[in-house]
């Protein structure tokens, strides 16, 4: 018994600090709050999009990338959030990132029938502007007030997505 003790007792400040880290990581990763940056995305059908003007209403910008799989599994999501929550607001950008070969972004939109806006970032640009993202997926919710109010890299939780969209649209 005072073996397990001891064991547990040596061990014990390395728990202690490797969770200390784990909280800190899951706070900072979906717990900060920092302005949209100023950016105007390209369609892939041409429509120019200033995100300042989507301002009032809800927006989810996330970065893919046509051979991330995490990106395809969070297609079919997207869909269903922009088909439940557009008619209250939401807008939803989808931004290729730049080393997806824009015919590629073409082919996949049109075969998925995304029905949100679909931009490329052929120089980086958008990725830069909204922290150097270099991962897929990363998503960001932007409240209606303009402010980054959740980011995730990887895969985001629909259900929780769901009622984050429900309190920002219900105030």
């Amino acid at each position: 018994m005072k073996k397990i003790s001891m064991a547990v007792k040596n061990r014990l400040p390395l728990i202690l600090l490797i969770g200390c880290i784990i909280i800190i990581l899951l706070l900072w990763q979906t717990q900060r709050i920092t302005s949209a940056p100023t950016v105007t995305f390209t369609t892939i059908t041409g429509k120019k999009i200033e995100l300042a003007q989507l301002r009032g209403h809800p927006v989810i910008i996330t970065f893919w990338a046509t051979d991330c799989a995490g990106c395809i599994k969070e297609i079919p999501h997207l869909i269903e959030l922009y088909n439940q929550f557009h008619p209250k607001g939401l807008e939803i950008i989808a931004v290729a990132m730049y080393y997806d070969p824009p015919s590629h972004v073409v082919a996949m939109t049109n075969a998925r029938q995304l029905p949100y806006n679909v931009a490329l970032d052929l120089t980086a640009e958008h990725a830069m502007a909204f922290g150097q993202v270099r991962l897929t997926p990363t998503t960001f919710l932007i409240s209606a007030t303009g402010n980054i109010v959740f980011q995730k890299t990887g895969t985001f939780d629909s259900i929780k997505m769901k009622q984050r969209l429900n309190n920002l649209i219900q105030g």
